[in-house]
């Protein structure tokens, strides 16, 4: 074969070797954006679902503290009023202090109710929110309760410590959601509350008195206590096992209720 023939040939295989592999890396190419667009895809599918069940969340968080905010204060306006009513006639002085306190009770929803509302349509101004109620809160919520008419006894041990926001809250609305239901359906007898900060976790206890389990008397029918599974203590739970911790809420045997949480204060 003469050169020229051999190079004629040489060119042929070049310009087949060079269209397979236009087409191969076209090929390729392609894959390569198919695989992008599925990837974008799935990435997208993946943000939406993330999407959705953080709305979720919110929105059962939102609906917990609706529940946590109205229940206890329009409580207390219950009872104050009713406290009201009895003494108007004889103690007048008494019934306008449980009036000021229905007016504080009220002040104290719309206020929390305000900040709820906040975070979930911030103003433009930009205007800081208050924020959530923690233990530090504790003196005015025993105040308040103390002041309807349940005695309550506090006990804190441990080395006292900036907790994280979402624990305090969590702690704060234990203790609110146990005195409610200790105003709502107890006798009035003393309420006993303990905070213990130990080294790992944060241990709240309530303890109210009652009609005792073995006196064959029934107990008030409480919505929220009895065995423990009312809205206000279901959210509660829901609330510390987001952190790891458990709650139990149950009769005592020799009377009353007792409300016990252990919140781990480092990552489970």
């Amino acid at each position: 074969m003469s050169g020229t023939a051999w190079l004629v040939l040489s060119l042929t295989v070049a310009c087949a070797t060079a269209g397979w592999l236009g087409a191969a890396l076209a090929r390729s190419r392609r894959l390569h954006r198919a695989a992008i667009e599925e990837r974008s895809w799935l990435l997208e599918r993946e943000r939406q679902s993330a999407a959705r069940t953080a709305v979720h969340a919110e929105r059962a968080r939102i609906a917990h503290e609706l529940h946590d905010i109205v229940s206890h204060n329009v409580s207390l306006m219950v009872v104050q009023a009713g406290a009201a009513r009895d003494v108007l006639a004889t103690l007048p002085d008494e019934s306008a202090k449980a009036l000021l306190a229905i007016e504080n009770a009220g002040r104290d929803t719309m206020t929390e109710l305000r900040h709820l509302l906040g975070l979930l349509a911030p103003s433009a101004s930009g205007d800081e929110l208050d924020p959530q109620p923690g233990l530090s809160r504790l003196s005015t919520l025993i105040d308040r309760i103390s002041f309807a008419g349940l005695p309550v006894e506090v006990r804190i041990s441990g080395e006292q410590r900036p907790l994280p926001p979402g624990i305090d809250a969590t702690a704060y609305r234990i203790v609110q959601e146990a005195l409610t239901n200790a105003l709502k359906h107890g006798n009035r007898e003393p309420a006993e509350i303990s905070i213990r900060y130990a080294e790992r976790s944060l241990r709240v206890e309530v303890l109210n008195g009652g009609p005792s389990v073995l006196s064959g008397d029934p107990p008030p029918a409480p919505a929220d206590q009895g065995d423990g599974t009312g809205r206000g203590l279901l959210g509660l739970r829901e609330r510390v096992a987001v952190y790891g911790g458990h709650l139990d809420a149950r009769r005592r045997l020799g009377g009353g209720y007792r409300v016990r949480a252990r919140i781990p204060l480092q990552a489970p």
